[in-house]
């Protein structure tokens, strides 16, 4: 009986032991469950407020999270995107590097890892890791276009095309392919090229504003001022564009090769007069020019004295007083300031205008040698040959004829 006792004591000890190592198991995996949750939730925290902007309370919760839960290599992402908005550039690699050993597939370590090399001009590692990530993720062509671009900084322009070329198929209709190829030809000065380029990815993104920017700038490179105006306008609709000085003064040009003076004349008016026009040399030239067109002489007046005052040392200012005053028939005032604008920028325009002022005033023989030295510069110059062939004819100077329309 006693043995009985004991044997059956020993089984009822050994069946608590077991219940206690099963109970003790179920805890362990209910706590890590309860980590692993606390943890997301941290997680979430953390990238809510990397995006609003605070990176150190980010920096707090993505602690809190690998805390509770290292093996995750989503949060080491994070963390190193904190890093590197603190400006933390080898922390934030560090970081990058773990989450690889943990996911060598996560695509997120691979494309973070490139930018930050971006950063530290390691052009090269950078390509490695943005060319790991479009193997990762094939189906994304971020991952393309950025490889290209770091070949493009390179100034490996075949390289980059190639790199895009071999995904073209996959991504023909991407904004951001045919963009990036559009860049490559604008950089080979295949105008025609890019701007089909820039159309395709305007085609594929209409909403893209910095496509438009580039169609834009395309188009003025293939002299397409109608569809360039049309889509300046556009760009100032859009509120982030509204204040670009740059595609004003585009519009305004536009407009004058449209035959629009008067249209260009009021967008130059208002690009002089707001808070930053009174230093905006280009708006000042381009106005001066169109009223000198319009023969606006008091505002043509006004912008060659705005223009020599901030800008003395370019030509443009002289140049138009000179135009100027000999239209008004003040020869020896159109002849000082011809003379300054050749001495700042002997161009054969500048050499042509002084050039016509001293046959006026008499001058043949210097007259004569002006027009050969814009001729040097320039040969086909059809006023300096027109000019030459006039006096070397006996015609007498006239005083209307004007450097140009």
């Amino acid at each position: 009986m006693r043995q009985i006792a004991i044997l059956a004591l020993a089984v009822f000890l050994a069946g608590c032991a077991g219940h206690g190592v099963t109970t003790r198991r179920e805890s362990s995996a209910a706590k890590e469950k309860l980590n692993g949750m606390k943890s997301a939730m941290e997680w979430q925290s953390a990238k809510q407020q990397l995006l609003a902007g605070d990176p150190e309370k980010a920096l707090k919760s993505i602690d809190r999270a690998l805390a509770l839960n290292p093996n995750v290599a989503k949060s080491h992402v994070l963390k190193g995107r904190i890093l590197m908005e603190q400006g933390d550039l080898e922390g934030a690699l560090n970081w990058f590097g773990t989450a690889e050993g943990l996911d060598p597939e996560n695509v997120e370590a691979q494309y973070y890892s490139a930018i930050v090399y971006e950063r530290l001009k390691k052009p090269n590692e950078a390509l490695a890791h943005y060319r790991k990530a479009a193997d990762l993720e094939p189906s994304n062509p971020q991952y393309v276009v950025a490889a290209a671009e770091v070949l493009i900084d390179m100034n490996k322009l075949d390289d980059a095309e190639k790199e895009l070329s071999a995904h073209r198929a996959s991504f023909a209709n991407n904004a951001g392919v045919n963009q990036t190829l559009g860049h490559i030809a604008m950089m080979r000065g295949k105008k025609e090229e890019a701007l089909n380029c820039f159309e395709q990815a305007r085609l594929a993104a209409p909403d893209d504003p910095a496509i438009l920017n580039d169609l834009v700038t395309a188009e003025l490179q293939c002299k397409k001022y109608a569809e360039a105006e049309m889509n300046i306008r556009k760009l100032l609709a859009n509120k982030e564009y509204a204040d670009r000085r740059d595609l004003k003064l585009q519009r305004a040009r536009c407009l004058v090769e449209l035959q629009r003076p008067t249209d260009a004349r009021e967008v130059l008016v208002k690009l002089t007069n707001d808070d930053s026009g009174s230093a905006d040399v280009p708006a000042w030239i381009e106005l001066g020019k169109v009223s000198y067109q319009l023969k606006d002489n008091n505002r043509a007046r006004m912008a060659a004295a705005r223009l020599v005052a901030i800008a003395p040392d370019r030509p443009e200012g002289y140049q138009l007083r000179a135009m100027l005053f000999r239209r008004l028939g003040a020869l020896d005032q159109a002849h000082d300031n011809a003379q300054k604008a050749v001495a700042l920028a002997p161009t054969a325009e500048n050499y042509v205008l002084y050039a016509m002022i001293e046959r006026q005033l008499g001058h043949a023989q210097a007259a004569e040698a002006s027009f050969g030295k814009a001729l040097e510069l320039e040969p086909t110059n059809a006023i300096a040959l027109a000019q030459l062939s006039d006096m070397r004819n006996g015609t007498t100077a006239v005083a209307g004829v004007e450097t140009k329309d």
